[in-house]
């Protein structure tokens, strides 16, 4: 017999082993393994199941942080336009109030200095009155030092009265 050859008894020997073989793993291994195999197959179609749960919910989440985003700058907007307008109205407000202040110091300084050009125009006249009665009393002295002079002024006097 050669090396290639193999023998009967061999042969007989092999295919008994073999066919122990399945029979004891058909019994024993099978079972197991195709078990372990239909467990793995389903974790693995449960993960993937679980996978596009999280992806769809991560989907959901960003539509949902994308519409909140979108909600909280229409309300930034709408804060700050109203903002806006409360600061004009009370910009507005105030410059309306002042320009009101200064109608009414403006209305006061005028009063004022019509007042003080009133009483300065008192006090003239009534300097320019002593002054002008100083001055008549002045030149009556001067004019009425002598007699004759008063005798005069008192004719022209009874004349004037007389034609009146």
């Amino acid at each position: 017999m050669g090396i290639i050859e193999p023998g009967i008894g061999l042969l007989f020997w092999m295919t008994l082993t073999f066919v122990i073989l399945l029979f004891l793993l058909s019994k024993f291994a099978w079972k197991p393994i195709v078990n372990a195999v239909n467990d793995r197959e389903t974790s693995i179609v449960d993960a993937l199941n679980q996978a596009k749960l999280a992806k769809k919910e991560m989907e959901d989440l960003k539509a949902d942080n994308e519409r909140i985003i979108r909600e909280a700058k229409m309300e930034r907007d709408a804060i700050l336009k109203e903002a806006r307008e409360i600061k004009d109205r009370i910009v507005g407000d105030a410059k309306d109030i002042a320009k009101n202040e200064a109608d009414k110091l403006i209305e006061a300084a005028k009063q004022t200095i019509e007042s003080e050009k009133n009483a300065a125009m008192a006090d003239i006249k009534t300097q320019i009155g002593v002054l002008s009665v100083n001055i008549a009393e002045s030149i009556l002295k001067q004019r009425l030092d002598n007699n004759e002079a008063q005798n005069e002024l008192v004719q022209n006097y009874l004349n004037q009265s007389n034609l009146n």
